[in-house]
C-alpha cells in the first residue's frame, strides 16, 4: 500500500467463538488429525454450523481413520460452547458428515510424488508434483510491528486474543465465546499516529449491563493492548455498540469454513487471491502458496531490503513452476523490484512439493492458526515455518547491503 498520503485504515478480527471460526477450527482440526497418522492424506474439508447442528462435507483421501463427530464435539466444547443457553452445546448438537474421496481428475496432476513419508524427497519428485489448483496468492510483510504485519490487523488480533483470554481466565466471568474487534488507525507520512476508532463486541450473560461490560472491556481488554500514545481525546471507543449481545455463535449466525479470509491474512491492507486456507492439505496452493509468499516477503523485510514487500504468485493446476511472480515494495526497496524478483527466484523454491518440504507443512499445526490469523503468529511455539527469518542474512548479503 502507498504510504505518502494521510488516511484512516481499518482491520477486524474475530474470536475463536465466532461461528465462521468454529467452522474453520473444525475443518483444520480434522486436517490435523489426518496428518498426524497420514502425512500424505488429501483433505478438502468444509464445515457449516447453525442452530444445534454441524455439517462436515468435502473430499478426503487417507489411510487413517478419524472419528469426525467425536472430534467435532471436542472442538466445539474446547472453544467454550458447553451449554445450550450459550446458543450452542457441543455435547448435544447434531453432527452430520458427507465425505467423498478426492476427484481422480485433480489427483492426476499432483499424485506423482506424494509417497515421500519414508524417503527423502528428490528433485525429480519436486519437478513432477504439480499445483493442486490454479489461482493467485499474495504475501506481505512490513517493519511496522514486531510481527512484521500491518498495525491495524495486528492490534485487532491482539484485542480478540485478549478478549478470549479474559473470558477463559474468568477475569470477566460473564463473557461468552462469540466476539469481534476492529481497529481504525490514522496514518500520516506512512506512520500510524493515532487510533481513530476501536470497536469491541462480545457475547455476554443476559444479566450483564452495558455499563459494566464497557468498563470491564476498556480496562481489561483495550487498555492492555492498544499503545497509550495512540489513544487521544478524539479516539472513538465502541463496546457492544448495539447495546446487547446475548444471542451469539451458530444460533445467531450460520458459520462457514473460509468466510474470514481477510481476517486470516492482512486485514485488507493488501489484495487477497480469493482462496481460503482452512480444511485444505498443503498440496492446495491456496494454502501453501500463500504461506510461501509470506515467508519470502518477511525475509526480504527482515533483511532490510525493503520496509514493506508484497508478492503475488500464480499457478496452473498440475504444473509445478508458478506461472508468474510479481513483487511490489511500494517505493521502499533499497534495490529495484526486478532485482528482488531475481533474489526470490534464486533463494526460494515456489514449486508446491518444495514449499511443503521447506516449510514443513505435512505435520499437524493448522487448528492453532484457524483463529487470530495465519500470518504474524509469533505467539505460536514452535514458530510456523513461514514466520521464520532464517534466510534474511543470506538475502542481505546477496543484495549487497
Amino acid at each position: 500500500m502507498a504510504t505518502s498520503e494521510k488516511f484512516i485504515f481499518s482491520s477486524e478480527s474475530v474470536t475463536e467463538g465466532h461461528p465462521d471460526k468454529i467452522a474453520d477450527q473444525i475443518s483444520d482440526g480434522i486436517l490435523d488429525a489426518i496428518l498426524k497418522d497420514d502425512p500424505n492424506g488429501r483433505v478438502a474439508c468444509e464445515t457449516l454450523c447453525t442452530t444445534g447442528m454441524v455439517i462436515v462435507a468435502g473430499e478426503i483421501t487417507t489411510k487413517t481413520y478419524v472419528d469426525i463427530p467425536k472430534l467435532t464435539r471436542e472442538i466445539v466444547k474446547e472453544i467454550g460452547y458447553t451449554r445450550a443457553k450459550y446458543g450452542f452445546d457441543g455435547e448435544t448438537c447434531a453432527v452430520i458428515t458427507a465425505i467423498d474421496e478426492q476427484s481422480g481428475d485433480i489427483a492426476l496432476g499432483v499424485d506423482k510424488a506424494l509417497e515421500i513419508r519414508d524417503k527423502a524427497i528428490t528433485e525429480e519428485d519436486i519437478a513432477k508434483t504439480g499445483a493442486g489448483d490454479q489461482g493467485m496468492m499474495f504475501g506481505y510483510a512490513c517493519n511496522e510491528t514486531e510481527e512484521y504485519m500491518p498495525m491495524p490487523i495486528a492490534l485487532a488480533h491482539n484485542l480478540a486474543r485478549q478478549l478470549t483470554k479474559v473470558r477463559r481466565d474468568g477475569l470477566i466471568s460473564y463473557l461468552r465465546p462469540d466476539g469481534k474487534t476492529q481497529v481504525s488507525l490514522q496514518y500520516e507520512n506512512g506512520k500510524a499516529v493515532r487510533a481513530d476508532t476501536i470497536v469491541v463486541s462480545s457475547q455476554h450473560h443476559p444479566e450483564a449491563t452495558l455499563k459494566e461490560i464497557r468498563s470491564d472491556i476498556i480496562e481489561h481488554v483495550i487498555t492492555p493492548i492498544i499503545p497509550a500514545h495512540l489513544i487521544d481525546g478524539d479516539t472513538h471507543i465502541f463496546v457492544n455498540p448495539t447495546g446487547r449481545f446475548v444471542k451469539g455463535g451458530p444460533m445467531a449466525d450460520t458459520g462457514l469454513t473460509g468466510r474470514k479470509i481477510i481476517v486470516d491474512t492482512y486485514g485488507g491492507w493488501v489484495p487477497h487471491g480469493g482462496g481460503a486456507f482452512s480444511g485444505k492439505d498443503p498440496t492446495k496452493v491456496d494454502r501453501s502458496g500463500a504461506y510461501m509468499a509470506r515467508y519470502a516477503t518477511k525475509n526480504i523485510v527482515a533483511a532490510g531490503i525493503a520496509d514493506q514487500c508484497q508478492i503475488q504468485v500464480a499457478y496452473a493446476i498440475g504444473v509445478a513452476e508458478p506461472v508468474s511472480l510479481n513483487v511490489n515494495t511500494f517505493g521502499t526497496g533499497k534495490i529495484s523490484d526486478e532485482k528482488i524478483v531475481a533474489l526470490l527466484r534464486k533463494h526460494f523454491d515456489f514449486r508446491p512439493a518444495a514449499i511443503i518440504r521447506d516449510l514443513d507443512l505435512r505435520k499437524p499445526q493448522y487448528r492453532a492458526l484457524a483463529a487470530y490469523g495465519h500470518m504474524g503468529r509469533i505467539d505460536i511455539s514452535p514458530l510456523p515455518g513461514w514466520e521464520k527469518t532464517d534466510r534474511a542474512a543470506t538475502l542481505k548479503k546477496d543484495a549487497g547491503l
